[in-house]
């Protein structure tokens, strides 16, 4: 599924991502440190694994 970056919190690497139809979900460090990316930026779009309503991991378009 693809998404785009809402809020990401370099110092917990934490953050939120906002679905194509609009709903807002949570990623918790551990997801962010699955993806084995250094930063995210607003607005990137993303590609995200969904389990349960929480974000298990987080890739980047294309890669």
């Amino acid at each position: 599924m693809q998404a785009s970056v809402h809020e990401f919190d370099p110092a917990t690497a934490a953050g939120s991502v906002l679905l194509d139809n609009g709903r807002r979900l949570l990623f918790s460090p551990e997801a962010f440190a699955q993806s084995r990316l250094r930063l995210l930026r607003p607005g990137q779009r993303v590609t995200i694994d969904v389990v349960d309503d929480h974000i298990v991991a987080l890739r980047i378009v294309g890669i």
